[in-house]
Order: structure tokens, then C-alpha cells, then sequence
């Protein structure tokens, strides 16, 4: 679909030292894991204290506003597709191939990580074919934005180191920035961390997919996301209550 939720991608590891004949512990990173011993029954109590001491801080989203969320994302998806063909059809191609073309929404940033927290906004792409052009984006998508009866505040930032447009999508905040890839078609399971896609890209689109693919690379990487999460959700709120999350301002922040 459109990116919305992280693969889960659990990693068994085992000494690497074992002689029981098996394949070497996989190595993460640039020095091996201080510890491989599984957490003891009093370190999965701690971990439930700690995911318990981060509810009163709206770190976490119900379930009903998750699904919002996803809501909005298929709407957008739904969107972007629609408007290739439409852009495709007006440049004099065959609507059958113009069906075909494509076009999809992906997330990065907290949302995807799956640590944002309540009322957070959705940093997101719109990633489209080669016979889009970025004007088409910023200007007949835009307007299509702006007709939408859930979008209010919708506004270009076209000449930004990178380029957006911003929203509110029914009660939501989403940054939507824009890729224009050098392939004919873009098929809903796209993966955008090949590195042989920025091959002949502009140098504001290769900025634009940044954001997707070093957060699908961590996603890729972490060998427990569920635990990941926890440690990073954590981090977050530790740095935002002593003042030092900001990477504007030279503190934590994002990646």
C-alpha cells in the first residue's frame, strides 16, 4: 500500500562463538553486541514499567486514531493515482497506458518508525513516474490539494532546500514532498532503498527521497523494532522535557 506501517523483521542472534555448527551471529553496526543473553524475566517486568511510566505523556495513539491516519494515507495514495492518469491523459497518452502508471505515497520520519505521538504530524512523498514534472506537481496537484473538502491550510513551499506542500488532512498536519523518478511506471511495491534510482535524478528530488530510504535503511537494521521503539520513544520525551530536542537548534532530533 502506501508505506504506512514498518515491516517487522525480527532477528534470532546466538553467539557468535558457538560451536554447535550454525551460521555466525549476524554483526550490526561497526562493533558486535555487548550482550546476546536474552532478557531475563526481571527486565521484561522493567520493560512494562517503562512502556507504563510513558502513558501519562500522550507518547502513544489509540487505536481509532491510528487508523485515521491510515485513513488519510489511502486517500492521498488514492489521489496521487488519479492524478497521473488524469496529467498522463492531458499530455496525449492512451488512457490505457496512463493506467498503468502509477504513482504512491510513502512515509518517513516518526509516523513510520511507528514512534510519533499524539497529534504528531505525517512526513511524507509522493513519488511519481518520469512523465510527471515537478510543475505539474507543485500546480495541478496542489489545486487538486486545495479542492479536497478534508484539506485547509494548504500551502507550496516550492523553493525550499526541500521542496513541499503542507496541509491540514481532516484534523491532521502532513508535509508532502515530491520525487520525480527516471522510470516509466511506479508499482505499488516499490522499493525505494536501490540505490540506482538517484542515477540521473535532479538534485531536489534525491533530497526528497533522503527521508524514505534512511528510515526504511534503519527499519531494515534494527534486529527488534518493538524494542527499538521503546528506546526511541523514551529518548524523545527525555530530550523535549530537558529542552535539547531540536536539530534546528544544534540538539537531538529525528534521526
Amino acid at each position: 500500500m502506501w508505506n504506512s506501517e514498518p515491516t517487522h523483521r525480527q532477528h534470532h542472534q546466538h553467539n557468535g562463538n558457538s560451536t554447535s555448527g550454525g551460521p555466525p551471529a549476524k554483526q550490526l553496526g561497526m562493533t558486535s553486541a555487548i550482550s546476546l543473553a536474552e532478557p531475563r524475566p526481571e527486565d521484561l517486568q522493567r520493560t512494562d514499567e517503562l512502556r507504563g511510566s510513558l502513558e501519562p505523556y500522550n507518547v502513544f495513539e489509540s487505536q481509532d486514531e491510528l487508523n485515521h491516519r491510515m485513513e488519510i494515507l489511502a486517500k492521498l495514495n488514492t489521489l496521487v493515482k488519479q492524478w497521473v492518469k488524469e496529467i498522463s491523459v492531458s499530455k496525449n497518452m492512451p488512457e490505457s497506458a496512463a493506467e498503468k502508471l502509477g504513482g504512491k505515497i510513502y512515509t518517513f520520519g516518526s509516523y513510520r518508525l511507528g514512534v510519533h505521538h499524539k497529534g504528531a504530524d505525517i512526513d511524507a512523498l509522493c513519488v511519481a513516474p518520469r512523465n510527471i514534472e515537478r510543475t505539474d506537481y507543485f500546480q495541478s496537484f496542489f489545486e487538486v490539494l486545495k479542492k479536497q473538502p478534508e484539506v485547509t491550510e494548504c500551502r507550496s513551499v516550492e523553493e525550499a532546500f526541500v521542496p513541499v506542500i503542507k496541509m491540514n488532512f481532516d484534523g491532521i498536519e502532513i508535509d508532502l514532498l515530491f520525487a520525480r523518478l527516471s522510470l516509466k511506471e511506479i508499482p505499488d511495491d516499490f522499493d525505494l532503498r536501490d540505490d540506482n534510482l538517484l542515477r540521473n535524478l535532479d538534485h531536489r528530488s534525491v533530497r526528497s527521497l533522503n527521508g524514505c530510504r534512511v528510515t526504511d535503511e534503519i527499519l531494515a537494521l534494527v534486529p527488534n523494532i518493538e524494542n527499538f521503539r521503546l528506546a526511541l520513544r523514551t529518548i524523545k520525551l527525555w530530550a523535549k522535557k530537558h529542552g535539547i530536542y531540536s536539530n534546528s537548534l544544534g540538539y537531538f532530533g529525528g534521526v
